[in-house]
Parts: C-alpha cells; sequence; structure tokens
C-alpha cells in the first residue's frame, strides 16, 4: 500500500533550525529582540500595522485579549459552540459567561440572526471564529455590534492570511488572535500572536502576559507567564517569509479537489472571502464516520473530524448551556471531514485523495 497521507502536517526546514541555532548562540533564549522583531513583521505582514503581542498559546492570546479588552464576571460573550474548545474556555476563564449560538451552514461560521436573538443587558461582546481559514460574516457582525452597542473580537486561530472584501481577518475586533500551533498554516512551534485595536489594549496584553509588569518588578497588575520565547519567535519569523506560498499552494490544493471529488459537499466560499484552507472541511451526510474509518484502512488516505462534540455538549463546558438546541451545529459534528490540503502534499497524493474519497463514496467512475 502506497504511503500514509495525513489529514495534517507541520513543516519544519533547515530554515528554522539555523534560526533557532542563532538564538541559542546568542545567550538571549527568553522573550527579548527575536519576539519584538517577529511582533514588529508580523503586524505588518497580517494586520496593517496593528499593535500585536506574541504570547505562549493561542489560548494565552484568547484569554489574555478578552482580559485586556475589559470582559469579566457578569459578562456574557457570544461564541459558536462549533469550534475547538479554547474559544468558550477563554471566556470562562475570565470569569464572563459563554453564549453559545448556531453557526450557519455554508461557512460553519457564526449566525448573525443567532447572534442578535442572543444579546442581552449582559452582553458584552462577541467572538465570532474564522473557522477553517474562512471569514465570518464581519460585515453582518460588524454592523451588529455597533447597532447593539458591544465589542466586537475575533478568534482567527486557523486563519491566517483570511480576508474579506479585501480588508484582513485580526483587523476587524478590538482585539483578534492567530495560533501558531504545529499543525497551523503557520507556526513558532508553538505559540499565538494578539492583534489589537488600540495601543492601550496592547499594553495591557503586554502587562498580563508578564507577571503584569512593563518595567522588572515594577507589577501594575495582576498577571501570568504567557512570555513566549526567542527560541519560538525565530522559528515564526521565518515562517512569514514562507507562509503566502504555502497559502497559494493550500489554495490551488483546494481548487483542485471542488473540481474532482464526487460524493460529498465541498466547501463554498462566500462572496468577497478569501478562504486560507486551513482545513479543507467536506460534508459527508451518511456514515462520516465509516466514510473516515475507509479512507484510513482501504486507501491509506487521512482525514480529520473538526470538531465531532460541539462546546455546549462537553462535560466542561455543558453548564453554561442548559437546554440549549443547536441544529446546525449539531448537523455539522455529525457530516464534517477535513480532508489534506497542506502544502507537503504532491500532484500524486491529491490525486490518491480524489480517487479514495471517489470509491468509498462510490462515486469513482
Amino acid at each position: 500500500m502506497s504511503d500514509f497521507i495525513p489529514p495534517a502536517k507541520p513543516i519544519i526546514g533547515d530554515d528554522e533550525r539555523e534560526a533557532v541555532d542563532r538564538v541559542l548562540r546568542s545567550g538571549m533564549v527568553a522573550q527579548g529582540p527575536e519576539v519584538a522583531a517577529f511582533e514588529a513583521e508580523f503586524s505588518a505582514h497580517f494586520v496593517q500595522g496593528r499593535p500585536a503581542v506574541a504570547v505562549n498559546s493561542g489560548t494565552a492570546g484568547l484569554h489574555l485579549g478578552l482580559l485586556a479588552a475589559g470582559v469579566g464576571p457578569g459578562d456574557e460573550v457570544i461564541v459558536p459552540s462549533f469550534t475547538f474548545a479554547a474559544t468558550g474556555n477563554s471566556v470562562a476563564l475570565t470569569g464572563a459567561t459563554p453564549v453559545f449560538v448556531d453557526i450557519e451552514p455554508d461557512t460553519f461560521t457564526l449566525d448573525p440572526d443567532a447572534v442578535a436573538a442572543a444579546v442581552t443587558s449582559k452582553t458584552r461582546g462577541v467572538l465570532p471564529v474564522h473557522l477553517y481559514g474562512h471569514p465570518a460574516r464581519m460585515r453582518e457582525l460588524e454592523a451588529l455590534a455597533a447597532e447593539k452597542g458591544i465589542a466586537l473580537y475575533e478568534d482567527a486561530a486557523q486563519a491566517h492570511g483570511a480576508a474579506l472584501d479585501g480588508r484582513p481577518v485580526g483587523t476587524f475586533g478590538e482585539f483578534a488572535m492567530f495560533s501558531l500551533y504545529p499543525t497551523k498554516n503557520m507556526t513558532s512551534g508553538e505559540g499565538g500572536m494578539v492583534s489589537t485595536a488600540t495601543a492601550e489594549i496592547a499594553r495591557m496584553v503586554k502587562l498580563l502576559r508578564n507577571q503584569g509588569m512593563e518595567r522588572q518588578y515594577e507589577n501594575e497588575v495582576i498577571g501570568f507567564n504567557a512570555r513566549m520565547t526567542d527560541i519560538h519567535a525565530a522559528i515564526g519569523r521565518v515562517q512569514l517569509t514562507k507562509v503566502d506560498a504555502w497559502t497559494r499552494t493550500r489554495q490551488d490544493n483546494a481548487a483542485f479537489l471542488d473540481a474532482n471529488l464526487r460524493g460529498v459537499v465541498v466547501p463554498p466560499v462566500a462572496d468577497g472571502a478569501v478562504h486560507v484552507y486551513h482545513q479543507y472541511t467536506v460534508r459527508v451526510p451518511e456514515d462520516r464516520d465509516g466514510f473516515v474509518k475507509a479512507l484510513k484502512e482501504e486507501h491509506n488516505v487521512g482525514a480529520g473530524v473538526y470538531y465531532p462534540i460541539p462546546n455546549h455538549r462537553l462535560p466542561s463546558l455543558a453548564h453554561f448551556a442548559p437546554g440549549v438546541e443547536l441544529p446546525e451545529t449539531e448537523r455539522a459534528a455529525r457530516e464534517v471531514v477535513s480532508l489534506p490540503v497542506h502544502p507537503s502534499l504532491s500532484q500524486n497524493d491529491l490525486e490518491r485523495i480524489v480517487a479514495a474519497v471517489n470509491a468509498v463514496t462510490g462515486a469513482g467512475s
């Protein structure tokens, strides 16, 4: 049988190794000049020069961003249930209440009508997720936030380079978080980046990541140790030089699958949207789990299910959502499958993926 095709794969090469060696030789390993340079370069590359603050994980970025934006006990933040648990966790960690609402079926992102119906006097803000690399419906959500007098935040963990109407994600909300986990579209090994609308929020994130201090031993607020190391920043700086080419490859790979897959529902792209395909996610309306098993066991093709249990049904978060019914979220959790489109795929790999999917669905020639 041919080699296994994984659903996702980090890409680390000699350039990244050399960057790490450079930092190790310098003796400056903790947060230092590499982090500052990475923040400036990321800001210019992805978020039109907005202040950017590096932290040690995407989850830390969400948590500290929410705290810096003033979210806390007594507040509600509207979030999707169809996402990784870090979104709801980060709201809960501030002492606020995550309010789970439904998604719209095409892009798997927050339904603005569901958000509008969930706003109460306690609503502090709304936190859409640009899931799988497709931007959420930010036109409607931005207008809704302004109308209701609530804040808009962004979980851009999977959406480096995604855009809507020419405007990059990460530039809509009071803050936005980008994850730098190994299998994201670019990585720092581990880490996160927080883009902020104001210098004030950026400064608060910097305080919170560093035990509440800007100057050593002058602690201004209660803070955390959420610093990024120079080792991780050096990896991220190298990856910044490569991510645009990788994104174009992901988009080309997705276009090939769009044109050739049969028997599954391929992911649509909204008008004006740039999809960066962190995941290429299809729907399999019948026996999704059997489909995934057959791809692996019969064809040695990996596929990922993100996410089989919605947040509002997780044991850790369900108490925030008693009696909540989210039909589109539940349907997506039953049907979604993410197929490989990562940049390390060869043309032969892509053809194998198409042949495998079409064979398993019975749509092969």
